[in-house]
């Protein structure tokens, strides 16, 4: 049975790139595992091109691989290509993908010349691309054009259920800043909530259409994530990447004001996790937040690099790992979860989705924190998204959200800087004194 093609944002991106760069450019698109890369790559190829090679460098022939050895005469090279492939390859008309690209460095190393040549258009895909390993020894070639895919957002998850009404729904009560009403933001929160324990991960969302069982859902999560913790043994043998990432859920649930390194492993040094951090983040698993040390415009120029959270890219795997006590999650928690009747704080979970939602709209993250001067209470503003020359603080509620003492510090402190003031939560929308009380749903439309 063929798998389900899921809508995805990114092929609009794929379009803008074929019509005004794929002359000069490859496409690069990174992501983690098991986020759909191949298979969106490979459905466009099908739609926008009059033929395509795909080569997939996790399984493919050794004659294939000794290509790229010479890639000199490139008439010799393509004749090749398309022998052993089986496939004619049309001028002007035709894309090669690369996929999996840092698996054959010497592959990525040759886009230069492809790209040059201009006979033929090329889509490359990878994750873990920066490693050492996969860059030792080459000249990456600057005739790529990166652009990066996430997990399915709650749009696309809305999408893939066969929901087509509810976005466009969301989007203009945003705009005109209306409450949703009782009966739909009732059922808008439980559709949420499906999101955040299914996740966006197109074969947990696969495996939920077809069986509607959450715990085979979460059977699906797991593999995934004993996959990535393979991966992180590549990054780093002694097994600290691997548990860097194990720790992130007990990291957000201590509500600590930056990531504690014990909570991964005792004894650990800044200096050892700081080292893996650029590797973790290349492979697209996790979502680092920043503390601004100066919160305004260019925040990036300030961050405290020694001081940052960590998040999970993916919801619905921060749900299988937080629950990982278990050998499996079962379907009677996730449906508590579901039914907002789980006695745990969900808090670090809503914390997580937002996180992810920022990413996916083009934001980096940063935070802040701030002492009192009459006691030793921290107060600390979860998000700050920069808008044109202002910022907006963004605090992260998953009960009651009336109290948010943080918030109105900051904004006396930097009253002239911010633009909106927003507090995310689990309540119906509400404008009141010039903050706005926003459904956790409605953050993708911001």
């Amino acid at each position: 049975m063929n798998r389900p093609i899921f809508k995805r944002k990114i092929y609009d991106e794929m379009l803008e790139w074929k019509k005004n760069r794929s002359d000069k450019y490859a496409l690069l698109i990174k992501g983690a595992r098991r986020v759909g890369k191949s298979t969106i790559t490979e459905e466009f190829a099908r739609n926008e091109f009059r033929s395509y090679i795909l080569i997939d460098f996790a399984h493919t022939s050794k004659a294939i691989e000794e290509l790229f050895d010479d890639t000199y005469d490139l008439d010799f090279f393509f004749l090749q290509l398309q022998q052993l492939t089986g496939t004619r390859l049309y001028e002007k008309e035709s894309v090669i993908i690369f996929d999996e690209v840092q698996l054959l460095p010497k592959a990525r190393q040759a886009i230069k010349y492809l790209v040059a040549d201009g006979r033929y258009k090329y889509i490359e895909t990878g994750s873990l691309l920066s490693i050492r390993k996969n860059t030792k020894d080459i000249l990456i070639p600057s005739e790529e054009h990166k652009i990066s895919m996430y997990p399915m957002d709650f749009e696309e998850f809305l999408w893939a259920v066969g929901d087509e009404i509810s976005a466009d729904v969301i989007r203009t009560l945003l705009q005109k800043k209306k409450a949703v009403g009782n009966a739909m933001h009732r059922n808008l929160m439980r559709i949420f909530r499906l999101y955040m324990l299914v996740g966006g991960m197109p074969q947990a969302i696969e495996t939920y259409i077809e069986q509607n069982n959450l715990q085979a859902v979460d059977e699906v999560k797991r593999e995934i994530v004993d996959l990535y913790e393979e991966d992180f043994t590549k990054i780093d043998r002694t097994g600290l990447v691997g548990d860097i990432f194990d720790a992130i859920p007990a990291n957000l649930s201590g509500n600590a004001s930056r990531y504690v390194l014990s909570s991964a492993r005792e004894g650990i040094r800044s200096e050892q996790v700081r080292e893996r951090i650029p590797d973790m983040l290349s492979s697209y698993t996790v979502n680092i937040a920043y503390h601004a040390n100066n919160p305004g415009v260019g925040m990036a120029l300030e961050k405290d690099a020694g001081r940052y959270k960590l998040f999970s890219s993916d919801v619905g795997l921060f749900v299988t790992l937080a629950f990982k006590d278990k050998d499996y999650t079962e379907n009677v928690i996730y449906n508590k979860l579901l039914s907002d009747k789980l006695d745990v704080n969900l808090g670090y979970v809503y914390e997580n989705v937002v996180a992810q939602m920022l990413i996916a709209k083009g934001n980096n993250l940063f935070y802040y924190t701030m002492e009192s001067e009459t006691s030793n209470h921290l107060y600390e503003i979860d998000f700050l998204m920069s808008v044109g020359d202002k910022i907006c603080p963004v605090e992260v509620k998953s009960g009651n959200y009336r109290s948010h003492r943080s918030l109105d510090v900051f904004c006396d402190k930097f009253s002239s800087r911010i633009r909106d003031r927003y507090v995310v939560h689990t309540k119906d929308y509400t404008w009141k004194n010039g903050i706005h009380y926003i459904p956790v749903y409605m953050v993708p439309f911001l």
